[in-house]
């Protein structure tokens, strides 16, 4: 994809912003890893699982009238798993620490979505 290189830049700048932050990455909506900064998870893995999720999420969405899909988010005892829509064909999966503020997470979270989602999206018309 001729935007790897652009939406890796995005996510590090993201992890810059957000030092909570213990991984991001993108992915194709059918699971497949896009650009990724993520050091302690299987980011193959994460992809395929987000991929998973996010089936689900869309349906639970659409059967409850609550509208397309715009993210997720999971909370374990150590920490997050957010999950974002990024444009038509892509998501921003981010690993958060327990005591991150989680409307900063979500705030910064959204404007790299937005942006991801263009680069792909661009890139996706391009080919």
């Amino acid at each position: 994809m001729a935007a790897e290189p652009e939406v890796l830049d995005e996510l590090r700048q993201l992890r810059a912003r957000v030092p909570q932050l213990t991984g991001a990455l993108a992915a194709s909506v059918d699971g497949l890893v896009l650009a990724q900064d993520t050091t302690n998870v299987e980011p193959e893995g994460v992809a395929a699982l987000t991929a998973a999720a996010l089936g689900v999420a869309v349906r639970l969405s659409e059967a409850t009238g609550q509208g397309a899909f715009r993210e997720l988010l999971v909370r374990g005892d150590d920490g997050y798993v957010a999950t974002y829509a990024a444009g038509s064909s892509a998501v921003l999966t981010l690993l958060a620490g327990p005591r991150i503020n989680v409307g900063r997470l979500h705030l910064e979270a959204r404007r790299a979505s937005v942006r991801i989602g263009a680069l792909v999206d661009s890139a996706r018309e391009k080919a």
